[in-house]
């Protein structure tokens, strides 16, 4: 179809003779009514020569003198008309208006209102330059191109398509808006005109080549959305020129009589119009498409690249007949081996739109073939958008011809249903789904009404349990549940159907499932059930809980009521079915905690409430497997709700289970006591500690040796044992009266906590693995890296949890504190819940650790960049981020920080100053910079504080510091400004425990009290004096009973805790936290990276401009109080701890795994 010349970069502007238009608007009817002028017979334009251009229009270059002209520009109502790029700009106007505008303007001077529209391009790229009437007469466009780029600013690097705000963002959308009803408008006459669009084609290709990067990309944007256009236009025309011939050919054969000669005069008159238009408008489109998308396609810009495939996505899509065939699709094929997502993402969204028409399945057959393992590989694309995008884009594939996909393509996808983001796992069940679950045999049609095992889910239920068991993740079940719930639906909430399964014999000649597939069957229900009732994904998919809507709420309730009314009456006689099978029971007896127990009265089902009671007890008596007895402890802990009317009867059944096992306990331990001998008491008790104190220690040494073991799998294991063995006999040990274990206790000296915390710095902090692929080309197994994951989240919980239990000193907890922003995705919620913990035990400490931890990262920013580092890199404004995360985590409640924030800021000036320069005090201090660090805790003091700490700050200046106006003195002036804003105002600057640095909320009614007056005085006083006496504080404790400063401390936490140290009258501070508005980029991307390779007969991409790109980490509610945050587990090995995913790391109870200690070490 397009077959053309390519048109050179230099094309020169074609012109015309006059050009006689009609008073009317630029538009034709379909029936071809109102004919353009200058085809046909009607009036056959010619060329001028190269000396007549510009002087057409009014002929002979002559001012205008149509209607409503004044200089060359539109007249309305005697106001003259902004240029068009204003017009469009601020998109007040309607765009038809506005181009019926230009057309009007184009009929009375078309060489003006080229002109326009020349300028209009220019400027849409940020071009301050203006081509004039002079240089459109005698100039070529390769001159005027090369004018304008002298004239370009190069050294802003925004232009309007590239530059943030709302403004600019609507302009690009009008812009292209613009471009597309500027042809249609003019669809019936002007681009025919061999004037209009030549120039408009050459201009555009050739800034489409130009070295500028804006106008490049934004003449390559308008010759795409102008290709666009006249691809509608070309469709247009095919269409009627079928019509036509139709009309023609019924004409034709009527009977000689009959048949109307002038009308099949006038149809072929037509049909050779339209014929001739349409060859114009293909030439149209083979100099855009030659000129431009040939060369652009693969421009060094990935956002040049993105622009070429979308289109040509929409030309084949629109006008299938003219480009979907290869000689296009290749383009869109080439390019999904690009190196930038965003391409690859267009090259996705573009094929979605052709194979979601089954109707163009038979073009696409030769494509599909070629680059089906490609579209396959890129469902494991290092890009999660992409990834999502190639699932979806397979399973059209999938619906269009289901032999395409080889089975081997197919188990690609299936596994990724258990990929921990989200999105790409729901992509993945919606497939699973379309290939497996939605296809229904005849016979079934007549199953429809039945119900239970007889129902139509029944075989589809039994297909669901297969695949889990086959895909041999079966820790996995709530991520398979969750990855088809949105598709699924109606199957998984068919608990009806499960139920029958379990509990109903099989039909005659179908085999019953067997004791694994039952398992895996009350896995999955237990799942449905849970997501159905929590109505949120499991932990590690998503950011936490969100609001419900409305309807949620609704299908919430209803499905808690469904679940309510089935189990309640099932549960016991699964209960009683499997009451010998630890695992099922386990599963089985966590079905109550979603119950609604109000239905047991209202639906008047208390005996199935006693014969579940009657199951749990006989369990209890049955089994001795830990996992057991507390899934029934914690159905009793459910079931004991005193808000619903069932308490008395459930408190009763559990207090007589007690009662008969104490005295069951109290027979076999007097029985016992009486078959051995008398003990030696105080003697041989004594002995028996010493004994195990000292294995103890050497086994505590064996896995310490075995902690630098060259296998990976013994290290881990050692450290696993050491931070139990350190957990069990801490001063914990000690707690609920137990004082004669004493000597049990063990404190762990200096170099096991180094040597723990060397293993964690080197075994969980770690890069991922940039290359996704490995020596084979085979992708890295996705479940594998969760696995991995979750085992080193695993291990840094265990250490964290040494630290919340003051088992390892706090400040090692600063080498934690500082991975807190590289390592935000993976281990975020742990670092912060200790910080939260931390802070409840000790909030000066914690205070401490945190700087220490800024102060750590400042120091190996030295010791890499060496003091002369510059302030705008992105190591120093990502520690200046970390310290402003650190801010935040502080709260709103100034008064209970107070002190805290007042020693981190002593903290923080004693190491600004302590390395003084050695060319002498006219020199900044060498670690003077971390002043510019410190100063994002400037915001949390109070008003009256931040006075105290700036007189601090002035016992380590000297007067010629406070004179220096220097760069190299400005993180010293930026702090003492932090500090004396606000300073002055002593009046409390918070109500209520919140603050704002711009407004103060005061009370009218209360008066600033005497005592926290007297407060800042003695602040004052003791950092003027420097006393050491250890009785001066800054803040006694008699005076502060109204601002307290330690929180209690948690109930699960040691009872000999470490007294507080005695501070000197230097050591003491306050501090208060109003939010802070000023934000930092974060310097350190972390996504993923890989390479892609090219097909053997790719045009290669060349990448001769790197464009980096800033990963911002979302603030995540940092503001939030952590006594209200929860941490998001991974799914653990261990089943209890997975199905009931435990929200907090630091429980007691759960320091010892099974996986752990059940290995043998001897």
């Amino acid at each position: 179809m397009i077959a053309a010349p390519e048109i050179p970069t230099d094309f020169n502007l074609l012109q015309e003779s006059e050009t006689h238009f009609s008073s009317d608007t630029d538009f034709e009817d379909i029936e071809g009514k109102n004919q353009k002028q200058g085809k046909g017979k009607t009036c056959k334009k010619g060329k001028k020569g190269p000396g007549e251009k510009g002087k057409g229009g009014n002929g002979g270059g002559k001012p205008p003198s149509g209607p409503n002209r004044m200089n060359g520009h539109h007249q309305q109502n005697g106001v003259e008309n902004m240029m068009l790029f204003e017009v469009v700009k601020m998109g007040k106007s309607a765009m038809q208006s506005v181009v019926d505008d230009w057309i009007e303007s184009y009929k009375h001077d078309r060489d003006i209102a080229l002109l326009d529209l020349i300028n209009f391009f220019i400027q849409c790229s940020g071009c301050k330059g203006v081509v004039t009437a002079e240089m459109f007469r005698h100039m070529q466009n390769s001159e005027i191109i090369r004018k304008m780029t002298e004239e370009f600013d190069e050294d802003s690097g925004d232009y309007p398509l590239t530059m943030a705000g709302p403004q600019w963002k609507k302009f690009k959308s009008s812009f292209c808006e613009f471009i597309g009803v500027l042809v249609r408008q003019c669809q019936y006459s002007i681009i025919y005109d061999e004037y209009m669009m030549d120039t408009v084609i050459s201009l555009l290709t050739g800034l489409s080549d130009s070295q500028v990067r804006a106008f490049r990309h934004t003449s390559t944007l308008a010759a795409m959305k102008l290709m666009t256009a006249l691809v509608n236009v070309a469709l247009n025309l095919s269409i009627n020129m079928d019509n036509t011939q139709r009309q023609y050919e019924a004409e034709r054969n009527k009977m000689i009589g009959k048949r109307a000669n002038e009308r099949l005069e006038l149809l072929l008159q037509k049909r050779k119009e339209l014929q001739e238009n349409q060859d114009e408008i293909e030439n149209m489109m083979n100099a855009i498409f030659k000129g431009v998308f040939v060369h652009r396609y693969r421009d060094a810009i990935a956002e040049i690249r993105a622009i070429c495939i979308e289109e040509i996505g929409i030309w084949m899509k629109m006008y299938s007949d003219a480009f979907l065939n290869d000689s296009y699709l290749k383009y869109v094929g080439w390019t999904m081996h690009d190196k930038q997502g965003e391409v690859r993402l267009k090259c996705l969204t573009a094929l979605q739109g052709l194979y979601y028409n089954k109707e163009l399945n038979s073009k696409l057959e030769l494509f599909t073939s070629r680059f089906k393992d490609r579209i396959v590989s890129m469902t494991l694309d290092k890009e999660y958008d992409v990834a999502v995008q190639a699932i979806k884009l397979l399973t059209l594939v999938l619906q269009s011809s289901e032999e395409v996909l080889t089975a081997e393509d197919c188990e690609n996808v299936y596994h990724l249903v258990y990929s921990a983001h989200r999105p790409v796992a729901v992509a993945a069940g919606e497939f699973l789904y379309k290939k497996l679950f939605s296809r229904r045999d005849p016979e079934e049609d007549g199953m429809m009404k039945r119900r239970g095992r007889q129902g139509p889910n029944a075989n589809l239920v039994k297909t669901l349990v297969f695949f889990f068991l086959e895909s041999e993740l079966h820790e996995h079940a709530a991520y398979l549940v969750d990855s088809m719930w949105d598709c699924a639906t109606e199957l998984l909430k068919d608990w009806e159907c499960m139920n029958s399964l379990l509990l109903e014999e099989p039909l005659s000649g179908e085999e019953a499932l067997t004791d694994r597939q039952e398992s895996a069957l009350i896995e999955i229900m237990l799942c449905t059930i849970r997501q159905a009732a929590e109505c949120h994904p499991p932990v590690g998919r998503g950011t936490g809980k969100r609001v419900l809507t409305a309807k949620e709420k609704k299908t919430q309730l209803d499905d808690r009521t469904k679940i309510t009314e089935l189990f309640a009456v099932a549960l016991p006689q699964l209960l009683a079915k499997y009451s010998i099978d630890a695992e099922k029971v386990t599963n089985l007896l966590q079905l109550p905690q979603y119950f609604d127990l109000e239905i047991y009265t209202t639906g008047r089902l208390e005996k199935h409430l006693d014969a579940l009671l009657r199951q749990i007890r006989n369990i209890v008596e049955k089994h001795t497997d830990t996992d057991v007895l507390e899934a029934c402890s914690k159905t009793y802990h459910a079931l004991c709700n005193e808000e619903f009317t069932i308490f008395n009867r459930v408190d009763i059944s559990r207090s007589q289970l007690i009662d008969e096992l104490a005295d069951k306990f109290n027979r076999l331990l007097e029985d016992f006591l009486q078959e051995g001998e008398e003990p030696d008491e105080d003697d041989a008790y004594q002995e028996d500690l010493l004994r195990l104190k000292k294995q103890m220690r050497v086994f505590c040494q064996i896995c310490q040796h075995y902690l630098t073991n060259v296998n990976t799998t013994v290290k881990e294991q050692a450290f696993t044992i050491l931070c139990d063995i350190l957990m069990i006999f801490s001063h914990q040990i000690m707690s609920g009266g137990r004082d004669m274990l004493e000597p049990l206790v063990y404190t762990p000296d200096s170099s096991l906590q180094s040597e723990l915390l060397s293993f964690i710095l080197d075994h969980v902090f770690i890069e991922q693995d940039d290359d996704n692929n490995s020596a084979d080309g085979q992708q890295e197994d996705e479940a594998s890296k969760i696995e991995a994951l979750h085992k080193r989240r695993n291990l840094l919980a265990a250490f964290c949890k040494l630290i919340v239990y003051t088992v390892v000193e706090m400040n090692t907890a600063a080498d934690i504190f500082k991975q807190y922003m590289k390592y935000y995705n993976d281990y975020g919620d742990i670092i912060k819940e200790t910080m939260s913990k931390t802070r409840q035990i000790d909030k000066i400490q914690c205070a401490k650790t945190l700087i220490l931890s800024l102060q750590q990262l400042f120091n190996e920013m030295i010791q890499e960049n060496g003091y002369n580092f510059d302030r705008s890199s992105s190591t120093f404004s990502g520690i200046k981020e970390l310290a402003r995360r650190f801010a935040l985590t502080f709260g709103l409640d100034q008064l209970k920080t107070r002190e805290a924030i007042a020693m981190l800021h002593k903290d923080g000036i004693e190491f600004a100053f302590k390395e003084p320069n050695p060319q002498g005090e006219s020199h900044p201090p060498l670690n003077l910079a971390f002043l510019d660090i410190l100063s994002e805790f400037s915001s949390k003091l109070l008003r009256q504080d931040k006075r105290t700490v700036y007189v601090y700050l002035e016992k380590f200046m000297t007067f010629q510091m406070s004179l220096r106006r220097e760069d190299v003195w400005l993180p010293l002036m930026s702090y003492r400004n932090s500090l004396l804003a606000g300073g002055d105002d002593d009046t409390m600057s918070v109500i209520s425990g919140i603050s704002s640095r711009g407004s103060t909320v005061r009370s009218k009614k209360s008066k600033p009290s005497t005592g926290k007056r007297k407060v800042v005085e003695g602040m004052q006083l003791a950092l003027t004096e420097e006393s050491s006496s250890s009785d001066s504080m800054w803040l006694s404790r008699e005076q502060t009973l109204h601002t307290p400063v330690m929180m209690q401390t948690p109930q699960l936490t040691s009872t000999i805790m470490r007294e507080p140290k005695r501070l000197r009258p230097e050591d003491s501070f306050m501090s208060v936290y109003p939010m802070q508005t000023e934000h930092h980029q974060t310097p350190l991307d972390y996504n993923r990276r890989g390479t892609s390779l090219m097909e053997d007969d790719e045009e290669p991409i060349v990448e001769d401009v790197m464009m980096s790109s800033e990963g911002r980490i979302e603030d995540l509610n940092e503001g939030m109080d952590f006594d209200t945050m929860d941490i998001d587990l991974p799914p653990s090995k261990n089943r209890r701890e997975r199905t009931e995913l435990k929200p907090d790391f630091f429980d007691p109870a759960s320091i010892m795994d099974e996986s752990v200690l059940g290995v043998s070490m001897f």
